[in-house]
């Protein structure tokens, strides 16, 4: 946080002996209490409290910063708050009035709330990215939140900063995979949509980077191929059991040239999401898109979610499976096949246990 005000402190002793706000006491007697004001906000009335976000921008003199809290009615003396101000001083000449958002109530008290700012307790918001949402899901949750636009979030996450970030990908067309998916903070003031892709960026950084780093040698992907098939992992394994097995089917696919043929990847080729009483269509798995799974072989161009911790450690670790096929029972757990004709079974059988539960 940026320091708005510091300066040194000389009172002269006419001044001093001036204040009639002293309770009785001479200065020289009172310099290690604050003054004893009397606010008019001090003096018991019904009020109803209201939390006001209040914004100090850099370089606010001090006299303006009691100005605009009186004038948005956080305190009733502009007067007082000065009072207050030198006291503070006094008691730390290094210290100065901060900067930011802070969150203040119409009830505090005017030494409350100045050395709140005093301190530099200013607001902090936090925000949860849950594994395996896309750009698309993170920026509708931002504008829901009212920080910011979700077009600009996009827009932002369409950038790929590579001077900034040199282990990304070359030829990136935008961040999906990269933005780790965690709980984060951030100062009021700082809440747009280049810190929060920054912050989610450097938790890649920090966190997932590492892993693949110190097991670059033992595997067959690159960067981009590593998150990309660990976010398909993400978006099919629901069942921690499950991440490395399925992890596993994929890499054998992949060995054997078959097609991955995972619905999550034509759900992002489309725009929609299915669900047990909505399935992909036939014709949904036969539109043609760059990442249909089903029609084309290998990876898709990008990943198509943020991987989790678990699902990129199970990439670069998969099961060592007999299986080619997996289909959802829709409880979270799959049916793991060798053949096609178990798998096919396999698919039947659930339907006609949806179909009964349906009736």
């Amino acid at each position: 946080m940026q320091k708005i005000f510091k300066s040194s402190l000389i009172l002269g002793l006419p001044v001093a002996l001036g204040l009639s706000l002293l309770a009785g006491r001479n200065w020289w007697n009172s310099v290690s209490s604050p003054p004893q004001l009397i606010e008019a906000s001090a003096v018991p009335e019904i009020a109803e409290a209201r939390v006001v976000q209040f914004r100090i921008p850099p370089g606010t003199p001090t006299q303006q910063i009691g100005r605009d809290l009186a004038a948005a009615g956080l305190i009733r003396s502009a007067r007082a708050w000065d009072l207050w101000a030198r006291w503070l001083r006094w008691q730390d000449p290094e210290g100065g009035f901060k900067a930011g958002t802070y969150a203040l109530s119409t009830t505090q008290p005017l030494a409350a709330i100045a050395e709140k700012i005093w301190q530099g307790r200013v607001v902090e918001l936090s925000f949860t990215i849950p594994e395996g949402w896309s750009i698309q899901q993170m920026a509708t949750y931002f504008e829901a939140q009212g920080f910011f636009p979700a077009a600009d979030f996009i827009a932002v996450a369409s950038t790929v900063n590579r001077s900034k970030y040199s282990w990304l990908p070359a030829d990136l067309p935008h961040l999906e995979g990269f933005l780790y998916p965690d709980t984060y903070k951030l100062n009021g003031d700082q809440v747009t949509p280049q810190a929060v892709v920054d912050q989610m960026l450097q938790q890649f950084e920090q966190l997932a980077l590492p892993i693949y780093e110190q097991q670059r040698n033992q595997t067959q992907f690159d960067i981009r191929e590593w998150v990309t098939l660990a976010s398909i992992v993400e978006k099919e394994a629901v069942v921690a059991d499950e991440r490395q097995r399925i992890a596993g089917v994929f890499v054998r696919r992949l060995e054997e040239g078959l097609p991955l043929g995972a619905d999550p990847t034509v759900e992002y080729g489309l725009g929609i999401r299915q669900t047990a009483d909505q399935p992909l269509t036939l014709a949904q798995v036969n539109t043609p898109s760059p990442y249909n799974t089903y029609i084309n072989a290998g990876l898709p161009p990008t990943p198509i979610a943020s991987p989790g911790i678990a699902s990129l450690q199970a990439t670069l670790d998969p099961e060592d499976t007999p299986y080619l096929y997996f289909v959802a029972r829709y409880d979270g757990t799959h049916v793991f096949s060798r053949t096609l004709a178990e798998h096919e079974a396999a698919q039947a059988a659930i339907r006609r246990q949806q179909q009964s539960r349906s009736q």
